[in-house]
């Protein structure tokens, strides 16, 4: 593996702006989720015993248990979490001297702290996901506190090779998982047929490729099973070009999805994992500036590994082709397929390959180890090379420990790998669970709305004659709406009414407090549905009634977006005071279980309340479009204002980020092995041209 050093600063800051998107996408929903008077109220999940602090906070990680002390209640205080790490965030998405060990363990403290008591919206695989690479982050992220630790240090490569194994653990399982759940949409590579359609929330582009024909859709779900099962284990080869084709190959897969999905800030997470896979050189190939390199570093694979790379790649071919019984019709332009193996096959290989994928990452990490260990052995200066060796032993302590235990989620895709693994794993695992360091995944493991797309429909009434439907901002109602495109926004709300179509309303108790508080006009709820309070049918007065149906919704196949079917009533008419919503709500312990905590007029309370009311009816994917833009374009004029400060400077040696940016001096001089980028200005060609050259 090459020098990492600009992909680490990348993934760094693309890490903030993740962090930016959840918290903002969150914050602007906590009144009407976890308000005291939401769906599930939050603070019914801290219960105040007369406990010591720090035994509250053991049982339950949150520093919500701090709110009380500040004269806040659970509402205001997730509200100042929200705020913290927004802002937080957003500085270390425009300051790097903010990419901090330290930032990224508070802003994994307060994504912990909210999820501790987020319930059911807060369950999704992509909060666990990013808190396990935020997590992470702590690890790769510099110490600026430290003098020198912004620049490179031995043990990088190492800490940075967990994103990798992240990444391969997300993408295996998730087509592992696809297979063994044994459905038949899988297995019949017919479930993308379904999927544009049947997904959370499409993007108008969904209606289009729901239109493809069914011989792309199965090659599709072909290459997917390529991209996500075999395509991984070249995550870990020692040949530079492998790496960079399993990158390319996954950011066209994560590319795609987000084009006819709105999947929140999931699909840029996996994005952000996927820069664990480049290296310095590419980097530079992005940015169209030459790049030296020495060949003694092996940052090029030899010539001759060309045919090991195109043998590789041949197998994948072949086994593609054969495992899916690929044949092409040249007379009429089409590829058929079919799974030409068993699902007692499946079970073979996985039995076959899970242990050898967990043996691969230990050679991996070893050489990370090993190679880390001989840099800092080359450093000059006994206190250098023992404040080096301490932080290699540290940090591949840590490194070691963090791949350990999540040996246990990765092996739940096969059984017989889980029983055999060591005992001390699995409580090591147990021991950090409530932090969720690392998580279980398989995405996409059942392809539900074969039969049709089942939707709620909530309508409202003042005498029970005339019904009113009550359209949702994002998720599909009404026929002639266009697909919304929200990402990275993630309406919690209207994800959880696809989950609910799919059972009896029972199955969701936060739908019962969803009709009470619509019966009850609270308005923080309403803004889930209509953040412009005048488009909600009832504004003016809530309605007398409520009921709900279920209807089974498809794409048409002209540019009118939706037709449906009802299918049947999904929850009876209720008024407030009706005996069967008053039985649900104390069935599912939704009854008001104890009055709020009176609200302190403290400054701090008043600040919190001003930031609310300057974005009460602001729309979330406007707002986090305009602060994504004006990041990205304040990181882009800094990075031009840089290189006319190089090309204003033609006979003066520049040092720039170099591709380790580990320079060690000691005296004046560099130490071995730790080399240092010199760029230099030719003065005389007609356009300024830098040249780099690493210097040892």
């Amino acid at each position: 593996m090459g020098y990492i050093t600009l992909p680490r600063r990348l993934f760094l800051w693309c890490m903030a702006l993740i962090y930016m998107f959840a918290f903002f996408s969150l914050y602007l929903q906590i009144p009407g989720l976890y308000g005291n008077d939401g769906l599930l109220p939050a603070r019914w999940q801290l219960r105040y015993s007369g406990k010591a602090f720090l035994e509250q906070l053991l049982s339950t990680p949150t520093l919500l248990w701090l709110g009380p002390h500040l004269g806040l209640d659970t509402q205001t205080a997730m509200e100042l979490l929200c705020l913290l790490g927004a802002a937080l965030s957003l500085a270390a998405t425009l300051l790097e001297s903010l990419r901090d060990s330290l930032v990224f363990l508070f802003l994994w403290v307060l994504y912990l702290s909210l999820c501790q008591v987020g319930q059911v919206f807060l369950y999704f695989q992509w909060d666990s996901l990013l808190l396990e690479t935020g997590f992470l982050c702590v690890l790769i992220a510099p110490l600026t506190t430290v003098p020198g630790w912004r620049a490179g240090r031995v043990h990088d490569p190492v800490t940075f090779w967990l994103a990798r194994w992240l990444l391969f653990r997300l993408m295996f399982a998730s087509g592992v998982v696809k297979l063994t759940s044994r459905c038949p949409t899988w297995w019949g590579l017919t479930a993308l047929t379904y999927h544009y359609e049947t997904q959370c929330i499409p993007t108008p582009l969904a209606w289009f490729a729901h239109q493809l024909p069914v011989w792309l859709h199965k090659l599709s779900v072909v290459a997917t099973f390529v991209i996500e099962i075999a395509v991984p284990f070249l995550f870990f080869s020692p040949l530079r070009r492998l790496r960079l084709g399993a990158f390319y190959m996954q950011v066209l897969l994560q590319v795609l999805i987000i084009l006819s999905g709105n999947y929140n800030f999931f699909n840029l997470l996996t994005l952000t994992l996927c820069l664990s896979l480049l290296d310095d050189q590419h980097i530079y190939f992005w940015l169209r500036r030459k790049y030296i390199h020495t060949p003694n570093k092996g940052t090029h694979a030899p010539e001759t590994w060309f045919l090991v790379e195109l043998a590789v790649w041949t197998l994948i071919g072949y086994g593609t082709v054969t495992c899916f019984d690929l044949q092409i019709d040249w007379d009429k332009g089409t590829v058929s397929s079919r799974t030409a193996f068993t699902f007692h096959q499946f079970n073979q290989f996985l039995k076959t390959v899970t242990f050898p994928a967990v043996w691969l990452g230990v050679l991996s990490l070893t050489w990370e180890l090993v190679t880390a260990m001989f840099r800092c052995a080359c450093v000059q200066g006994f206190f250098r090379r023992f404040l080096g060796t301490v932080q290699w032993t540290v940090f591949g302590a840590a490194a070691v420990s963090m791949f350990a235990i999540s040996l246990v989620p990765f092996t739940y895709i096969e059984y017989d790998s889980n029983a055999s693994l060591w005992p001390g794993l699995r409580q090591g695992y147990d021991a950090v669970g409530r932090y969720q360091l690392v998580n279980s995944y398989g995405l996409f493991r059942r392809m539900t709305g074969v039969g049709g797309r089942p939707e709620v429909v909530i309508e409202g009434s003042m005498d029970r004659v005339t019904w009113t439907e009550i359209e949702f901002m994002y998720k599909p109602g009404n026929l002639s709406a266009t697909p919304a495109v929200i990402t990275p926004h993630q309406p919690r709300l209207d994800w959880q009414m696809w989950f609910a179509a799919l059972g009896v309303h029972s199955h969701s108790p936060w739908f019962t407090s969803l009709m009470h508080r619509l019966l009850q006009g609270k308005t923080e709820v309403i803004e889930l549905i209509q953040s412009d309070m005048s488009k909600y049918p009832f504004h003016q007065q809530p309605p007398m009634y409520l009921r709900a149906h279920r209807y089974k919704y498809w794409f048409t196949e002209k540019l009118r977006w939706w037709r449906r079917v009802y299918v049947e009533e999904f929850y009876p008419t209720v008024h407030l005071g009706d005996a069967f919503l008053e039985s649900m709500l104390s069935h599912h312990g939704l009854k008001e279980k104890s009055s709020p905590r009176r609200l302190s007029e403290t400054a701090l309370v008043q600040l919190v309340r001003w930031v609310r009311a300057q974005v009460n009816g602001l729309s979330a994917p406007l707002l986090l479009w305009s602060l994504l833009f004006c990041s990205a374009s304040i990181c882009l004029l800094r990075g031009l204002q840089f290189e006319v400060t190089l090309k204003t400077k033609p006979s003066e040696p520049t040092t720039l980020p170099h591709p380790q940016e580990d320079k060690q001096t000691i005296g004046g001089q560099t130490s071995p092995g730790v080399p240092q980028q010199v760029c230099y200005t030719n003065p005389r060609a007609r356009k300024p041209e830098s040249t780099c050259q690493l210097i040892y």
